[in-house]
């Protein structure tokens, strides 16, 4: 199934309407439309989503494992409780944007002393991730996706980078990463702001992807 197939599929599971969906998720209805509809491909709420509709948010994201993380009622049910499992048993340093614009020269995967804070996830990376705090408001949209300000990122170094994801990148100008929607457009690749209020920025093959964000948390210190 695409994910548009699953979404519906989790929303119809908890038996909720868009509208009721995106306000269990705190998210907009024209996002659930959009996804439903395919007009958006991906979206950082999997996670809210996925909690929301009481099924597995790798299922949601990828079709990785199970709809739902519980065990059926059958004749085959085994006889060991699967029902207090931890969601989130991953761990990940939160690192700067300085950081993370310096990750494609790092030589070790996780520096000693590259972080002081971490924070956990139910997502078990491809290859090295770390946290990034969102800064400004560049990917604050009006409507439909939005990452505000002070929510963490979650970057995963090895998910294969395609057009609709949202990345981390490091511009040749700049010591730190900046967070954007890769877009193509006319066969050229740009990095694209969800906030139509800044400029939208060329990849040149003097630009680093650094990483695709696969979750996005919002913690309040």
């Amino acid at each position: 199934m695409e994910f548009k197939d699953r979404l519906k599929a989790a929303r119809r599971h908890a038996q909720l309407n868009q509208a009721e969906l995106a306000a269990k998720a705190g998210i907009t209805q024209t996002s659930i439309s959009d996804l439903e509809r395919g007009k958006s491909k991906a979206t950082a709420h999997v996670v809210k989503i996925a909690d929301a509709c009481g099924v597995s948010a790798k299922w949601l994201s990828d079709e990785i494992g199970p709809m739902t993380s519980t065990a059926g009622s059958g004749p085959t049910e085994s006889n060991v409780s699967m029902a207090v499992q931890p969601s989130r048993s991953f761990r990940y340093p939160v690192i700067s944007w300085v950081a993370a614009g310096a990750w494609a020269e790092a030589v070790e995967p996780y520096p000693a002393g590259i972080s002081d804070t971490y924070e956990f996830s139910e997502y078990d990376s491809k290859g090295p991730a770390f946290w990034l705090k969102v800064k400004g408001d560049s990917m604050t949209a009006p409507a439909g996706q939005s990452i505000t300000e002070g929510t963490l990122i979650l970057v995963d170094t090895e998910v294969e980078v395609s057009p609709g994801k949202l990345v981390v990148a490091k511009l040749p100008d700049s010591n730190e990463a900046t967070f954007k929607k890769l877009v193509s457009d006319g066969g050229r690749l740009f990095l694209k702001p969800l906030n139509p209020g800044y400029p939208i920025e060329p990849v040149d093959e003097n630009c680093r992807i650094v990483g695709v964000v696969v979750q996005a948390l919002q913690k309040f210190y």
